[in-house]
């Protein structure tokens, strides 16, 4: 297993920080792989949602894993058991593949150094998505990066100019893009069927347990805690603010804000075909409990679009939302309203009185089930590789909704009611607020300049 010295670590580390600002040299990368060429695949950080990724991607035909990339050993040791077993039974089913064991990687740096991997999956915390996306941009690997786009509004408008710059194929693991049944919702509630619409409202209620404190500890055996934490502050470290606890601190995201709200909110603001709220307030905390969480638990934010309303509201320890739902949205007009989750999707019409009785404003559309579509959403993503388009999760859409959830998070931070200039990229009535657009990067990690 490769190992990198401090001394090689801050040297390599200032030298591709720096390169990020700069316009590569490298040819950009080509949209149009050609449909039968084999697509090799690297793996940055493969907990979660990195291994689910791989595993849909590895479902398509002429997809390989070439690398792989991880801190902790023990998921590096996990995780090509996993992928041995996959590839095993892709074999027993009669596919030729010609990888059967990936490189393994403790730097992701060394991973975009590979010539022989086309496109990387960053499945790591939210707090080092930016850089990994410019550095593998300009690298020329295509990028599928998980939501939050963004651990800041800043590195959301500094991961679509890198977009743009370099042409390679990046989209956003924002998934519910690629299902049927909520693009059907959002088009449904475009058809204007439900009248004028007032109001929006999106929820997630999580119902975990406390998060009891606990001391800080020694860096567990195999962990690269130096590069875990990259361009977040230096911190001792502490077991609850690592590994899937992390989305619970400021550092290294924002909450399930910025987890289940970049989702909710992402159809929310595409069924309104919305842009920026004109202003935002918010009202939470630690309601439930005095844990170790440093987001809120509780969080109420009202979005104010003019003459409609987005509201999110979350409890990271209750279960029971809207409609007996642990998650959703709800778009509220004069006819009547879309309800639609993971789940499906329906039709709720609002009654009027006509000769006396009451009746339905519009038709009541029953539950429709809907689908899981992240497999969808990958092969979108390949498909795009090989023969052109866009993906149906680019980085302008992926930027909307990151930029959006932090304006929340923001809001609730403060304390205030902000003010948004979307000309100018900032708050016009909190010099509070505008100090936290912009992340302070630890060195020797460098903000990107593009």
């Amino acid at each position: 297993m490769e190992k990198t010295t401090r001394r090689e670590f801050v040297k390599n580390s200032t030298k591709m920080a720096i390169g990020a600002g700069l316009i590569s040299m490298m040819p950009l990368a080509s949209s149009c792989k050609g449909a039968n060429e084999k697509i090799v695949i690297g793996v940055i950080g493969l907990r979660n949602m990195g291994i689910s990724n791989l595993r849909s991607f590895l479902q398509n035909p002429g997809v390989e894993c070439g690398a792989i990339c991880d801190i902790d050993d023990a998921i590096i040791n996990e995780r090509l058991a996993d992928i041995e077993k996959i590839n095993e039974d892709r074999i027993s089913k009669g596919e030729k593949i010609t990888i059967k064991k990936p490189e393994i990687y403790k730097d992701f740096r060394r991973l975009l150094e590979n010539k022989d991997i086309d496109a990387v999956i960053i499945g790591t915390p939210d707090h080092w998505h930016c850089l990994m996306m410019v550095l593998a941009s300009e690298a020329g690997k295509h990028v599928y990066v998980e939501k939050p786009m963004a651990n800041s509004i800043e590195e959301s408008e500094i991961m679509e100019r890198a977009a743009r710059r370099y042409g390679n194929v990046v989209t956003v693991g924002q998934w519910q893009r690629s299902s049927q049944h909520w693009n059907d919702a959002a088009n449904y509630v475009q058809s204007g069927a439900l009248g004028k619409i007032s109001r929006v409202k999106a929820w997630a209620y999580t119902s975990k347990t406390a998060l009891p404190i606990v001391p800080d500890s020694p860096v567990p055996v195999g962990v690269d805690y130096d590069m875990w934490l990259g361009p977040a502050p230096k911190q001792p470290f502490n077991e609850n603010r690592f590994h899937y606890n992390f989305r619970y601190y400021w550092d290294y995201a924002g909450g399930l804000m910025a987890d289940w709200g970049v989702h909710m909110l992402d159809f929310a603001l595409l069924g309104m075909q919305a842009e920026r709220p004109k202003t935002i307030s918010a009202l939470g905390g630690h309601f439930s409990y005095e844990d170790a969480r440093q987001t809120p638990d509780t969080l109420n934010v009202l979005y104010d679009f003019g003459d409609y309303s987005i509201n999110w509201e979350h409890s990271v320890c209750l279960g029971n939302g809207s409609y007996g739902m642990g998650h959703g949205v709800l778009f509220q007009g004069n006819n009547g309203a879309v309800l639609v989750s993971r789940g499906g999707w329906q039709v709720l019409p609002e009654k009027e009185m006509v000769e006396g009785e009451r009746v339905d404003k519009i038709e009541e559309k029953a539950w429709m089930k809907g689908d899981n579509s992240l497999d969808a959403h990958v092969a979108n993503f390949l498909d795009v590789i090989r023969n052109g388009g866009t993906t149906n999760c680019t980085v302008a859409m992926g930027k909307k909704v990151a930029i959006v959830s932090h304006m929340g998070n923001i809001a609730h931070r403060t304390g205030e009611k902000l003010l948004w200039d979307d000309t100018a990229k900032k708050f016009t009535n909190s010099e509070k607020a505008n100090a936290l657009l912009v992340p302070n990067y630890s060195e020797p990690w460098q903000l990107p300049k593009i």
